[in-house]
């Protein structure tokens, strides 16, 4: 990812836009701070938010199988567990 200042995107907005366009992430400061990221089109919202530090990827650890975990038994029914950690909907 490249930085520009904004006033580089108002005199070179074309060439600018066609490197986003060609997949190239850009983020244009205002007085030294980022005001703005260009992205390409066609990145995904969970590649965005992925860019933008809002999620990070799965661990590489592998598939978990479920049937191995050890069952536990409780007190409380389902529906009580449920209704706990809906509140007052």
């Amino acid at each position: 990812m490249s930085t520009i200042p904004h006033r580089e995107l108002r005199n070179e907005s074309s060439k600018i836009l066609q490197r986003v366009k060609n997949g190239e992430m850009i983020e244009v400061t205002n007085n030294g701070e980022i005001a703005a990221t260009l992205i390409p089109p066609n990145t995904s919202p969970f590649e965005r938010r992925l860019l933008a530090g809002r999620v990070r990827k799965a661990s590489p650890a592998g598939t978990i199988d479920l049937i191995h975990l050890q069952r536990v038994d409780s007190d409380e029914t389902t529906a009580k567990i449920l209704a706990d950690l809906r509140g007052d909907r």
